[in-house]
């Protein structure tokens, strides 16, 4: 990759809007379900996936459930998407709000 290539990609990573939302987690064999909230929703499938192989999520019934069921057993799907043009303050409240709202519908484990 030429330099100005490499400042190019770099420049464009730094400009794309974050989309934050709602995302589940599902463990297939036991059907148990954990739903979080994220500021970024692209980035988040790595983040957890990251920190469950490394066995170090905050989220104990989660790791549990990964240690003892293998990683083949998980999905994560983003179930829903906020409005990129909310307000910090209105972004943040509104995740708050809807992580309940799919915690209850979804019979999920808040995390």
């Amino acid at each position: 990759m030429t330099s100005a290539a490499r400042k190019s990609a770099i420049s464009d990573y730094k400009e794309r809007k974050a989309s934050a939302g709602i995302y589940a987690i599902s463990c297939l064999a036991t059907g148990q379900v954990w739903v979080g909230r994220a500021p970024d929703t692209g980035a988040i499938a790595n983040r957890v996936w990251f920190m469950l192989r490394q066995n170090a999520s905050t989220h104990r019934s989660l790791q549990e459930a990964w240690n003892q069921q293998g990683a083949e057993a998980f999905t994560l799907e983003i179930v829903e998407v906020l409005d990129p043009d909310l307000t910090p303050y209105a972004r943040q409240d509104a995740l708050k709000t809807r992580l309940g709202h799919w915690a209850g519908m979804l019979g999920a484990t808040a995390i």
